[in-house]
């Protein structure tokens, strides 16, 4: 990270990376998803999510240690991270929203597994997430939200805040074109906006946690995926502090 990104991240607890996909890399996930979407007979809901994308193609599994990426996940998590989670959200019909997921997140109260502190000139972070856009996603359009600098907030989020159908002035949207990422600590106060775009909306998450945090209590195995480098595997361990011997 930059002087500009690192004072932004620290700012607001989000980051825009731009062409974190290349082209090819966003036609490839998409295909594999329509795949599942037609497998699964998802066609006729208003929204979809798919959870444990690993076993669906190595598209997905080069994303454990996208190198657009993980420099970001060095200087956010230390030189030793772990991939938590991962799944994808898609969105069909204008209105629907928030899929679930009002505003939660926060400075306060104080969580272990999601928590931003800054000490000694250094940035900390629990589980902090990578949003790539596969869908373009324009001003006005909804998708992501947050309040920006609310993962140093010392006063909880009010329930005053908390409808989504007219959101506060404070809960900025976040747009960006298919192929971006959003990296954001799960510290920050975040939604989904309600989805106002005419084409879908696909979101894909990849969560990532210090080595020796878990935030989801189902592990990896990375044997499950022979396909894996020594790096990938390596961020597919289960958590803990002192390294393997």
């Amino acid at each position: 990270m930059n002087e500009v990104e690192r004072y932004l991240f620290d700012l607001q607890g989000f980051l825009i990376v731009e062409n974190a996909l290349s082209l090819e890399q966003v036609a490839a996930i998409n295909e594999l998803l329509d795949q599942q979407v037609n497998l699964h007979q998802e066609l006729e809901k208003p929204w979809s999510r798919f959870d444990r994308l690993l076993s669906w193609g190595a598209p997905f599994r080069d994303l454990i240690d996208n190198p657009r990426i993980t420099p970001y996940l060095h200087t956010l998590l230390g030189n030793h991270f772990r991939l938590d989670h991962e799944y994808v959200h898609l969105i069909r019909q204008p209105g629907t929203g928030p899929i679930g997921s009002f505003l939660h997140g926060g400075g306060t109260p104080y969580d272990p597994c999601q928590y931003y502190l800054y000490k000694d000139g250094q940035m900390y972070n629990g589980l902090t997430a990578v949003a790539y856009q596969l869908t373009d996603v324009a001003p006005g359009e909804g998708g992501f939200g947050c309040i920006p600098g609310s993962h140093k907030s010392h006063f909880p989020v009010p329930d005053a805040l908390q409808d989504l159908e007219t959101p506060h002035a404070c809960i900025q949207e976040i747009s960006a074109k298919a192929g971006s990422a959003i990296i954001f600590t799960e510290a920050l106060t975040h939604c989904t906006l309600f989805w106002q775009g005419k084409q879908e909306r696909r979101t894909l998450f990849y969560k990532y946690s210090p080595c020796s945090s878990a935030w989801l209590r189902q592990y990896y195995n990375p044997d499950d995926y022979p396909d894996l480098t020594e790096a990938q595997r390596r961020i597919l361990k289960t958590p803990g502090v002192r390294p393997e011997m």
